[in-house]
């Protein structure tokens, strides 16, 4: 059989298991490109395997091992068929490279970002920038992660409680974000400038629409974004693999609340629970990811522990 037919059959497969299995998908999708949809799915060695984990620059990244995962999983399967006899990978992996940290935004760049999302455009395109601009805004204001944005209807915007239902997102979970006044000002003028731009305002349709009134795709909004963060001159200088992306707006939520928090005074452990809860957490751990510890983070913290030992020192 060939490869144009295995893939999509395993993926199907997947998903009537009840899995989203995006990641997957999409790496295996990139592999049938890669392979050749004609090549037949018993001619895949090792070479062509191998040369995919590496694609396309040559070294060993954080996705050589989401394409190994994508790969293993289908050859497992096709081997179980008889579509094969072996598994085409390598038997030893690399050594994972080290995780890049997060970037958190300044709201000196965060204002940046949002301005240049209007103005980033040359030419007019399918894309209106006023949408660009509100995704990212969401994005940050409300810590969501960007498909969970991208993806929003109208009908998840509860205006009267300011609250929006997130449905089904990271590990079928689903969860309720409340919102202050000001996002609340936000959203209602971007649904005067959809009804503007004869943009439809029935329930069931999706809150980010092109000119051809189609949903905006999660892919569209990262190159879009690619361009937003090199016109407003945001870069690392700790010579990091990635550039800042989008998804570290949901880092710069996280981080800013705990800044906020220290600020106030509260009490940070007890409200960790809520921070993760609100993030869309399953386990505490998992909100730590978010938690780098800048200068301003460092220095509220230091301060707390100051007045700690000051109090203890004086009773």
């Amino acid at each position: 059989m060939k490869i144009k037919d295995i893939i999509p059959q395993y993926i199907s497969y997947r998903q009537a298991l009840g899995k989203k299995f995006r990641t997957n998908t999409t790496e295996l999708k990139c592999f049938l490109k890669y392979a050749g949809e004609e090549s037949e799915f018993g001619d895949l060695d090792l070479d062509v395997c191998t040369s995919f984990l590496y694609a396309p620059s040559g070294k060993v990244t954080a996705n050589w091992f989401c394409k190994y995962t994508a790969l293993k999983g289908l050859f497992q399967w096709a081997m179980v068929r008889g579509h094969i006899n072996e598994i085409p990978l390598p038997v030893d992996k690399p050594k994972r490279p080290p995780g890049t940290s997060p970037y958190i935004y300044s709201d000196e760049e965060l204002n940046l970002l949002f301005s240049t999302a209007l103005t980033f455009q040359k030419n007019r395109s399918h894309i209106y920038p006023e949408c660009i601009r509100m995704i990212l805004m969401l994005t940050y204001m409300l810590g969501l992660r960007l498909h969970e944005t991208v993806a929003l209807p109208i009908k998840a915007i509860d205006w009267n409680n300011s609250l929006i239902q997130i449905n089904e997102s990271k590990f079928y979970k689903s969860r309720i974000v409340p919102f202050n006044n000001k996002v609340k000002e936000l959203l209602a003028e971007f649904m005067v400038w959809r009804k503007e731009n004869g943009q439809p305002d029935d329930v069931e349709s999706h809150l980010f629409l092109d000119r051809k009134n189609t949903p905006v795709h999660i892919n569209t909004v990262r190159e879009c974004f690619k361009r937003i963060r090199s016109q407003a001159n945001i870069s690392r200088e700790d010579n990091a693999t990635y550039q800042p992306r989008i998804h570290d707006l949901r880092h710069t939520f996280a981080v800013n609340r705990l800044i906020s928090w220290y600020r106030q005074g509260e009490d940070v452990q007890k409200l960790l629970p809520i921070l993760s809860t609100y993030l869309g957490h399953k386990h505490l751990s998992h909100t730590s990811v978010y938690l780098t510890m800048t200068g301003n983070l460092l220095e509220e913290a230091n301060k707390r522990f100051e007045t700690y030992v000051n109090r203890e020192t004086h009773e």
